[in-house]
């Protein structure tokens, strides 16, 4: 890529080129970059209109792509949103959440909502709130709250539509717990719990329907290597 830096969020775009937007090195930055893996090459498309990091991108129904939160410049917390036009290469700004947001999950509905869940509201504020975005409407509304503050967690669409969201941290202790999300009630219900606390992992939907996750942070010091399966 031609910016080095962490903490960017990614998304292969219908055409099948990757989408990098975002990140932080030095500072937080609001470049963009798509990578054609045909020729193995990078090129820089239109720069998102607020610097941010620990944000998150969704593919919406019509191709284009929603960024939502992250941490900004100054270190500021976000609730804006953009959205990128893959035909144009330009951003442009859409409805704010309600609450700002770092760390968090988005996930894509069946019905073409974005739920986006948990993260971290400030430096010191856990967030449990949920919200869902309508790409018709271009705005957002409040949802059902987990039944645990979280961020760093992973959530994962289920076969019947269902999302699981699964481990994170709240009040810096890593977590065991999952819950499930229901769109039809807006609802959350606690699941079973992981054998082991994850923050920082990563889970996996697989053919067969069940979720795999693995590694993370049992805690500051305890990087894992085991996996587990929903």
């Amino acid at each position: 890529m031609t910016v080095a830096g962490g903490y960017q969020a990614a998304c292969i775009l219908a055409n099948g080129f990757l989408l990098v937007a975002g990140g932080e090195s030095s500072d937080y930055h609001n470049g963009a970059e798509l990578y054609n893996s045909s020729t193995g090459t990078w090129t820089i498309t239109g720069s998102m209109n607020a610097t941010r990091a620990g944000h998150t991108l969704s593919i919406l129904a019509n191709g284009s792509v929603l960024v939502a939160g992250g941490l900004g410049s100054s270190s500021s917390y976000l609730n804006s949103a953009e959205l990128y036009n893959p035909s144009t290469g330009n951003w442009t700004t859409t409805g704010s959440m309600s609450a700002t947001r770092y760390w968090h999950t988005a996930s894509i509905l069946a019905n073409g909502s974005v739920l986006v869940a948990g993260g971290l509201g400030d430096s010191s504020t856990y967030l449990n709130s949920a919200e869902l975005y309508n790409p018709l409407t271009r705005t957002w509304t409040t949802t059902g709250s987990m039944s645990s503050t979280r961020y760093v967690h992973t959530a994962s669409i289920l076969a019947n539509g269902a999302v699981l969201v699964a481990g994170g941290t709240s009040g810096g202790r890593p977590l065991n717990s999952a819950e499930l999300y229901n769109p039809s009630t807006g609802t959350w219900t606690t699941t079973v719990n992981m054998s082991i606390a994850r923050a920082g992992h990563t889970a996996t939907t697989l053919a067969n329907g069940k979720v795999l996750v693995a590694g993370g942070q049992s805690n500051s010091s305890n990087y894992l290597n085991s996996a587990e399966l929903y």
